[in-house]
């Protein structure tokens, strides 16, 4: 069986993309695009500068609930608003690999 994860987008904190509603109103093409809504994040800025493909791949924190650029108020506030737990999308990255998470989100829908 053929895999196609490429229908699945995260962004480097962890959000799937591709189940934002700015993304499939498209008002925002993700952050791995040159059109994000959020030109400004630190995140991306983070792990653009590190070459990461998301914020899974930092070997600075072991915890990632504990990077402040990826766990503050404004952050929680995000996730909350969006219904996404994001750490946990990206602790879920680590384990299983980026290309098994959006399998697993391609095939169950998952936000």
């Amino acid at each position: 069986m053929t895999t196609n994860t490429e229908d699945v987008l995260v962004a480097y904190c962890g959000l799937v993309c591709t189940n934002c509603g700015m993304y499939k109103k498209g008002s925002c093409a993700g952050c791995h695009s040159a059109k994000p809504k959020n030109r400004h994040c630190s995140m991306k800025k983070c792990a653009t500068e590190r070459n990461y493909s998301t914020c899974a791949d930092c070997a600075e924190f072991t915890e990632l609930a504990k990077c402040r650029k990826l766990n503050n108020p404004v952050s929680r506030f995000f996730g909350f608003i969006f219904h996404t737990d994001r750490i946990g999308n990206l602790n879920k990255i680590r384990e299983v690999g980026l290309e098994a998470f959006k399998e697993e989100r391609r095939l169950s829908g998952k936000p």
